[in-house]
């Protein structure tokens, strides 16, 4: 039995995420759907996570077992000739059978995009977060550092996260300037519903002077999610890249 690895970038934009749903367009729907009309059956495609609606991803892995050997290009030109021009493929590889794309995973990298600008941006607005006033951002990085390590991220994670362990593991966060652009470079083992989105929330109500640059430190002591910043919208995220 052969098993496909896929890496996928999509405009999370007008999907409903990553997962299947009863009702609304989302990635994995959508690859399958074009998966099914490659070998005519049914096919369950396996993600390395989900991504919540408006999200993108760069670097999403996923893999799949088909019923039937087809030469690679059958999983990239193929499948890139039946999918819409917010989804592609831009990776098709065999890999050993016991390859997962979620349990094998030893990281990820994310990037939120932040857009610093009194006025609306239009060529910006899929693809990051605008903010209308002046942000503090040595504050912001000092605030940051205290995410780096192992710690209970209860406090930033969003309702119904139904993950059964709430401690993770951030390797590192950076903060990267294109032009007027502004990237959270945030590397670690896992993260939970809206974690990271919850954490920009907080990081630029520190940028605008509405929390002390100690309250990242107190918030992962407290583990109250009541106590931490907004979620950030989703369009300011995408996932990058995953390790493994």
């Amino acid at each position: 039995m052969m098993r496909i690895r896929l890496l996928l970038e999509y405009d999370g934009t007008d999907f409903c995420g990553w997962q299947v749903q009863a009702r609304g367009r989302t990635v994995q729907g959508t690859v399958e759907e074009a998966l099914r009309q490659i070998l005519g059956v049914e096919v369950r495609l396996h993600s390395s996570g989900r991504t919540d609606a408006g999200v993108h991803a760069r670097g999403m892995v996923a893999h799949f077992d088909p019923p039937r050997d087809l030469p690679l290009r059958a999983w990239r030109e193929g499948l890139n000739a039946l999918l819409p021009d917010d989804l592609a493929v831009r990776d098709a590889a065999e890999v050993a059978a016991d390859f997962h794309a979620r349990f094998s995973a030893r990281g990820k990298w994310y990037r939120y995009s932040l857009l610093p600008s009194p006025c609306r941006r239009p060529l910006h607005s899929r693809t990051s977060w605008q903010i209308r006033s002046e942000l503090d951002l040595q504050a912001m990085v000092t605030a940051a550092a205290d995410f780096v390590g192992e710690h209970d991220f209860s406090a930033f994670r969003a309702a119904g996260c139904a993950a059964r362990t709430t401690v993770r593991r951030i390797d590192s966060i950076d903060l990267v300037r294109e032009g007027e652009l502004l990237h959270w470079d945030i590397r670690g083992s896992g993260f939970l519903k809206n974690m990271i989105r919850i954490m920009l929330g907080t990081l630029v109500e520190i940028g605008l002077g509405n929390r002390p640059t100690t309250d990242v430190r107190e918030l992962l002591t407290g583990c109250e999610r009541s106590r931490s910043g907004r979620t950030a919208p989703p369009q300011g995220l995408c996932l990058q890249e995953v390790y493994y």
